[in-house]
């Protein structure tokens, strides 16, 4: 309980002192850089010139319990806005992820079928609520797409490539995030430009 208070007023602070624009975190995605805040997990990722990438096949998804490789960044937010793109060869999805200690706060998955958006109750509810869902939201294979997600106090928006923005709203959005996922299921996936600014 406390370290969870201690990380809400490290994100407050760190917020107030921060003016619009300004980083909060890069990742320069090099082999020689150490970087505390990430967790590079659930498969052989490979690390060098600006990019991360990895392969997932069916031994490896099993290996880890039906779940695909991930990047996870602790950093406390609250509100802030995360960049990145993505390079999908053969992935059935792509999943971006805001926790807090107590679980899930906001995700979106990127598939075939689309990108669903999605929030998760503070109350311990087992399962998530919709918040949106974008049919023609497809990542293109083997090509770089930006993605962008605003988070501000209730609200999400995302920008995927050259698509309009969407924005979403849910009560539970509002909270104090410990951390944040880049995630998929098989195939191969790079990574790159990852960086998350007050703006």
């Amino acid at each position: 309980m406390k370290s969870r208070f201690a990380l809400t007023i490290l994100a407050l602070f760190t917020t107030s002192l921060l003016h619009s624009g300004e980083a909060l975190f890069t990742d320069p995605f090099t082999a020689d850089d150490k970087v505390a805040e990430r967790r590079a997990m659930r498969g052989d990722w490979q690390i060098a010139d600006g990019v991360a990438s990895v392969t997932q096949d069916d031994a490896l998804y099993k290996k880890f319990k039906d779940h695909g490789p991930i990047l996870f960044y602790d950093l406390p937010t609250t509100n802030a806005t995360f960049h990145y793109a993505v390079k999908p060869e053969g992935c059935k999805s792509i999943v971006f992820t805001l926790n807090a200690d107590e679980g899930h706060i906001f995700r979106f998955v990127s598939a075939a079928t689309g990108t669903s958006l999605r929030a998760f109750p503070p109350e311990g509810e087992a399962k998530s609520i919709a918040t949106g869902r974008e049919k023609d939201w497809i990542l293109p294979e083997k090509e770089w797409t930006p993605v962008k997600v605003v988070i501000v106090g209730s609200s999400a928006t995302i920008t995927i490539g050259e698509h309009e923005p969407v924005t979403v709203e849910h009560e539970s959005y509002d909270r104090a995030k410990t951390n944040f996922s880049i995630g998929f299921a098989y195939g191969t996936l790079a990574v790159k430009d990852v960086r998350v600014t007050t703006d």
